[in-house]
């Protein structure tokens, strides 16, 4: 479960989570076998701090979003500011074995006129960027090769550890990261059992395109521990604990 601690109000009506973002709407999807889970939660909370977490409850697991304003504490000196940066944390929870589990992350298929978009990653991170004459925008996560890192972190089984050897041989892998048209990722899952869980961050930065220092992809490299700390290390005022779910 993500945030156990922390307040929560449960929302009265939910809607689909999503991030706005110069470029439309980031919005999240997950798959598990053939069945999309509807876009709209179970049950949606209001947490401390402008963040919302929503969950979805299936036969095999447990899925939870949750959506934060992340300052990734960029050195002011090294880098340009940021106009805008938002994080997701995407956490699954098998109750059974699940052979077969995706998790996107999308912009609208349809770019404003004028916006490019490519794949802008790097070691250890999935990345496209969205670029016109105005604003840059970069949506990163984990790549294979930080998934299996997050094994050792406690953020994903530890016995992905072991496909290591997977991320430099893709002929014989069945997950991994789908750029698909470079307008958001995908992130196929090694199979969970019971008992698994699996977290994962999406970050989105924005800055000014002439802003020449790479900002916005220094930005987006965080794990879903640094994200939840900094959640975790803000005081919780305003929200009641008893309606915590």
């Amino acid at each position: 479960m993500l945030l156990p601690t922390v307040p929560r109000v449960r929302l009265r009506s939910a809607v689909a989570p999503s991030v706005d973002t110069p470029f439309g709407r980031l919005a999240f999807a997950t798959t598990i076998g053939n069945t999309v889970l509807p876009p709209l939660p179970d049950e949606q909370f209001q947490l401390p701090g402008d963040r919302t977490l929503a969950r979805w409850t299936t036969p095999g697991a447990r899925v939870e979003l949750l959506l934060t304003p992340y300052d990734p504490e960029l050195d002011p000196e090294t880098w340009g500011p940021l106009t805008g940066c938002r994080a997701a944390v995407w956490r699954i929870d098998a109750t059974a074995p699940l052979g077969r589990v995706r998790f996107s992350a999308e912009l609208p298929a349809r770019l404003p006129e004028g916006a490019d978009a490519g794949w802008d990653g790097v070691q250890a991170l999935a990345a496209v960027t969205v670029e016109d004459g105005t604003t840059r925008l970069t949506v990163g996560g984990n790549d294979e090769e930080a998934i299996c890192y997050a094994a050792l972190k406690g953020e994903a089984p530890g016995r992905w550890a072991a496909l290591m050897d997977e991320v430099y041989d893709r002929s014989f892998s069945t997950w991994g990261v789908d750029f698909g048209r470079h307008h958001g990722m995908t992130w196929a899952l090694p199979p969970l059992e019971a008992g698994d869980h699996c977290e994962l961050p999406v970050v989105a930065a924005w800055a000014p395109a002439a802003d020449e220092s790479a900002n916005t992809l220094y930005a987006v490299m965080p794990s879903p521990t640094v994200v939840l700390r900094q959640v975790t290390a803000e005081p919780a005022k305003g929200a009641d604990a008893s309606n915590a779910g």
